[in-house]
């Protein structure tokens, strides 16, 4: 867990959930360029990082509690709550359940819900892990998580999210896949006031824009950002971007619900 700034008049404090299999150092870059803001909070989520590593099952809605439970830890009554994957799923799953906890929602390469064969696809890929190991999925997830030109370009850092993916717990991780095969939280969306910023990459084939349109669709209050030069892992790729989008979009979160869905 990484926490920085000082609380700012008028702007919530920011909470950053990372994506499945990575940990808080995963927001960084977009950290740092957020630290102007105020308050952030990056934390590792169970079974990743540095934090516990308990037996499952494991669901978003108990990665939920967690959140809530870290929240009361800080004294943070609310935030503004970000997350991308894995983590949009766990932020989703904390606006149903804490509607009154969270000042705005981003949610980043992420879904509500993976499709008919997600328990079966990701029963798999837990399976595959628990048998073999994490280095059979590598080239498989580097191809998913950036751009070819990108990894082309920045070696090092797909380097670095390799060497945190294979630091994982096998036995967490497998639990989380299953946790992201079951989760469905279509039936949430229409229950989010929150004011909500969806982002994803134009490339994202593992939560597709069709996904991120469907969150759109379904949440009243929201925007919806397209970045062309990204896949699924667009707060690691383009920062700056993320950071500029998320930024401008927790300024204007206390604006009201109307205001907020008649801008473009």
């Amino acid at each position: 867990m990484t926490r920085w700034g000082r609380p700012r008049a008028n702007l919530p404090p920011i909470v950053l959930l990372h994506p499945l299999a990575a940990d808080h150092r995963f927001w960084m870059p977009v950290a740092e360029r957020l630290a102007g803001m105020g308050e952030g909070l990056a934390i590792d989520c169970r079974g990743h990082g540095g934090s516990d590593k308990p037996p499952g099952p494991y669901t978003v809605e108990l990665f939920a509690r967690d959140l809530a439970d870290v929240l009361d830890h800080v004294g943070w009554p609310a935030a503004a709550v970000v997350g991308t994957s894995m983590g949009g799923c766990v932020a989703l799953a904390f606006a149903d359940a804490y509607p009154e906890r969270v000042a705005a929602l981003g949610l980043i390469d992420t879904t509500a819900w993976y499709g008919e064969d997600a328990p079966k696809v990701w029963a798999e890929r837990a399976d595959r892990a628990l048998a073999s190991g994490f280095q059979d999925l590598v080239a498989f997830q580097q191809r998913r998580w950036f751009t070819d030109a990108f990894r082309a370009a920045h070696p090092e850092i797909v380097a670095r999210t390799v060497a945190t993916f294979l630091g994982n717990d096998v036995a967490a991780y497998a639990e989380s896949c299953r946790m992201l095969g079951a989760c469905d939280l279509r039936a949430a969306l229409a229950r989010i006031k929150a004011p909500t910023k969806i982002i994803v990459g134009r490339e994202d084939y593992a939560t597709p824009v069709a996904m991120a349109e469907a969150l759109h669709r379904g949440i009243a209050a929201s925007r919806l950002v397209i970045i062309e030069e990204g896949r699924h892992l667009t707060p690691v790729e383009q920062p700056e971007r993320v950071a500029v989008e998320l930024a401008s979009f927790i300024r204007s979160a206390d604006r009201s619900t109307t205001a907020f869905e008649a801008a473009p």
